[in-house]
């Protein structure tokens, strides 16, 4: 198969799909490039490798055509800056005569940005007409937009068919199914998966695909008192799914007949506030106060998550375990993520994902300490739950 490292890009111009889609403030200041700094590796080896790049993506999400808030044309001085200073081009579509002849009169080491993409229904809709205007503009295509691999858009997938000889991963993509596949198709044991975050609902195809490759399974979280109501356990005003109770005793069923641990909480921090200020106790998982709920993990439950974690060699975290986001009930997530730390040091594989458990990770200044953080959020937790994604199966096919 072709990949990036083994294309030869001299004298081509290649379209590449990325994931722009940054957040910007009211006067179009960028306020995280993360996912435009991910991008450089393959922008910098297409241009370095004597082609030049015409870089497509979409950004917020425009309603009725274009709208000058949505424009790339405020990426544009930001991408300049990150790439060295490199003067980069905005042309005034995706598609069209002029954006035609300003992608064909592009040299080797040019940079275009084509407009957003969204300004045209087609591209949400996968339209091929719209996709092969799109493919006309270059000579191969690389897909290096993971957080939208989901999606069958016109750019994401449907455009492969156009480049059936030419169509490959950027590094970006490349490195997120690596590392997917190294928890899910190839885990060196003990896997220990520690779901997290509020909703049971959100993650139950995950937890049920999980089953079938994990050695252990930590829930933690607004999860947890689903789980325990559904066992019997009173849990106050905590947060809970009384209609996937059922699902919560069935997942408990089916990981006793895999052979699979699972590790819930057996001591919380209540509180009788959502505040800083709240007032706190440590109880049994179980015997929550009414006019109190669980808001963080207590101290038994640290040690025995930690333990866990400490035994194992390769380690998922998607959710965090409390609201960390409020200092008081921070002490749970941040000792989940010392201890992911501490495995990896020792030579465990770690992959984080979600972006919850991204921004704990960002917040607590551990995320050079992890093997891999995924930002790909839906895609992510799609590949997580065994679905295959059209905009990698578009490369692979």
């Amino acid at each position: 198969m072709q990949t990036i490292e083994n294309y030869d890009f001299s004298g081509k111009k290649a379209l590449i799909r990325v994931d722009f889609n940054v957040p910007l403030d009211e006067n179009f200041v960028i306020t995280d490039d993360t996912r435009m700094t991910a991008a450089l590796p393959t922008i910098k080896k297409v241009i370095e490798n004597g082609g030049a790049a015409i870089i497509m993506s979409h950004l917020g999400r425009p309603k009725k055509g274009p709208e000058d808030k949505f424009s790339m044309r405020h990426l544009v001085p930001h991408l300049s800056e990150i790439l060295g200073g490199i003067k980069v081009k905005i042309a005034p579509d995706c598609i069209g005569d002029a954006t035609k002849k300003m992608a064909a009169a592009l040299k080797p080491g040019e940079i275009l940005v084509l407009e957003n993409l969204r300004f045209h229904p087609e591209e949400e809709g996968g339209d091929v007409e719209f996709a092969k205007q799109i493919a006309e503009l270059g000579d191969c295509w690389i897909n290096d937009a993971f957080g939208i691999a989901h999606r069958a858009h016109a750019s994401t997938a449907v455009i492969a068919q156009f480049f059936p000889k030419d169509k490959l991963f950027g590094y970006l993509v490349d490195s997120e199914v690596k590392s997917l596949d190294k928890v899910l198709k190839a885990p060196r044991r003990p896997f220990t998966a520690i779901m997290g975050g509020s909703k049971v609902s959100s993650k139950i195809t995950i937890i049920e695909n999980l089953l079938n490759s994990v050695d252990n399974l930590i829930i933690g979280g607004g999860m947890t008192y689903t789980f325990m109501k559904a066992q019997g356990g009173k849990i106050g005003g905590s947060l809970c799914e009384d209609d996937f109770m059922p699902m919560a005793l069935d997942i408990l069923k089916k990981a006793e007949q895999k052979g699979v641990k699972i590790v819930l909480a057996v001591d919380v921090i209540e509180a009788d506030a959502f505040a800083e200020t709240a007032n706190t106790r440590v109880v049994p998982s179980n015997k929550i106060d009414d006019g109190w709920s669980g808001l963080d993990i207590g101290p038994k439950t640290i040690e025995m998550f930690r333990k866990v974690i400490s035994e194992s060699k390769t380690i998922l975290w998607n959710g965090p375990v409390g609201v960390f986001e409020i200092e008081k009930f921070a002490t749970g997530t941040k000792a989940i993520g010392d201890a992911i730390v501490e495995a990896t040091s020792k030579g465990a594989f770690s992959l984080v994902g979600g972006g919850d458990s991204v921004a704990a990770v960002n917040k607590f200044g551990i995320a050079d300490k992890v093997s891999y953080i995924s930002t790909a959020g839906g895609a992510m937790l799609e590949y997580l739950e065994g679905r295959v994604l059209p905009g990698i199966a578009a490369v692979l096919e």
